[in-house]
Formats: structure tokens, sequence, C-alpha cells
């Protein structure tokens, strides 16, 4: 499973990459705002952070296809490597998703709350669809339930699109989709650093630095030996 970071804060992902294996980085127009920085700027220091292997996910704003594709191409000039173009799963996106197809541009399908919109964009050539568990959860809907019957039909139909799971509230919708297969999830930067926030692993480690201290002193490691 891919992870990937659903965040514009160059210090949280300077800071994730540091101790995490992170896939890359997922935007949109609202994550872009809050850095208060020009997007392009932005942007520029996150793909520079992640390299060119890294995968980029940006959203276009048009919400016709002509626009979409136009957006779609200046974001690729300015932002190129492992760049995909956030595509909104609407009549007009799926359009634009079949015209950036031809042109060799990698899309990912967004704002995905049902399976059979994720199965159009799959048709129209998105490389990912992305639902968001957690708002379709708010909808009164089973959000995981959604993000695995997609996976179920894109993977009977053998199409060449994997979902890029988005919106979470907890690890355990993270874990649920990881057991059944999800290929990335993309999430908050606090709720990675809750995948290791327990006391219990902390109070382990320490109990293994006591004992040791016990024995041999205070403040030694393996280096101190021969």
């Amino acid at each position: 499973m891919k992870l990937l970071i659903d965040d514009a804060n160059v210090t949280w992902i300077k800071k994730l990459l540091k101790y995490y294996p992170i896939d890359g980085v997922t935007t949109n127009p609202t994550i872009l705002s809050r850095t208060g920085r020009p997007p392009y700027e932005a942007l520029k220091e996150i793909r520079s952070l992640l390299g060119d292997e890294r995968e980029l996910h940006i959203q276009v704003l048009s919400s016709d296809a002509e626009g979409m594709v136009k957006e779609a191409k200046k974001i690729i000039s300015e932002i190129p490597g492992n760049t995909f173009i956030k595509i909104p799963c609407v009549p007009e996106g799926f359009a634009a998703m079949q015209l950036l197809k031809e042109e060799g541009i990698h899309t990912t399908g967004t704002t995905v709350f049902t399976p059979m919109q994720a199965l159009l964009a799959a048709k129209s050539g998105a490389s990912y669809v992305a639902p968001y568990v957690n708002r379709i959860d708010l909808l009164g809907f089973d959000g995981v339930l959604v993000a695995k019957q997609i996976h179920q039909i894109l993977t009977v139909y053998g199409y060449p699109c994997r979902v890029l799971a988005a919106s979470f509230k907890n690890t355990q919708q993270m874990q649920e989709l990881a057991l059944a297969g999800i290929a990335s999830i993309t999430s908050p930067p606090d709720l990675i650093e809750e995948y290791v926030n327990n006391p219990v692993i902390y109070t382990s480690i320490q109990s293994f630095e006591d004992n040791f201290a016990r024995v041999y002193g205070e403040g030694l490691d393996m280096t101190k030996f021969d």
C-alpha cells in the first residue's frame, strides 16, 4: 500500500519524509489555500522535497473539460515529475480525463462518493480514483465499504486504475482498507503520526533501556562494548 500525505504544509512534509516511507503528497484547492502562498511556489517546493519519483497530485479548478485540460497542461509544465492531475468525477471531468489520457497525462478522479462514479473514471482513463471515506460516512453511508466496493469493481474488470482512498477520521478506517488490499491512501499528517502514537510502545522501549542500564551502567549503548 502506498502512503501519501494529504497536506501542503512543507514543515509537516519535511518532518514526515524524514521518518516515514512516504510515497507522495496529495493537494486540493482548499489545502493549497491554507498555505497562504502562491500555489506554484508552494507546489514547486513540495516537488523539490519529493524529488521526481514520488507522486504529487494537484487539482484543477475549471468546471468545463476544455478548461480542465488547459489547467492540466499548465500544471504539468510547471510541476514536472511524477505528477497526477486531480479531476472531479462529473461529466465534464470524464470528458477531460479522456482527452488527457490521449495526451499521456495521468489523472486522479476525485470527489468520488459512489462506486459508479469510480467506474466511469476508470473507463475514462484515470490512473486513480479517490473515494472520500469519512465524507461518505457523514452522509449516512459506509465509506470503508464503498472504497472496498470500488476496489472490487476495478479488480474484477481489470482496469489499470487503483483506489487512492482519502478523507479519514481515524487510523482504524485506514487499517481496514489496508487489509482489503487497497492500493493507496492519503492521510492528514497528524493521523500518520497516530500510527505509532501509543504509550505502550514507548514504555516497552524504556523498560529495555532500564534493564540494560541496571547491569551495564547508565548512558551506555552497543557502541561502548568490544
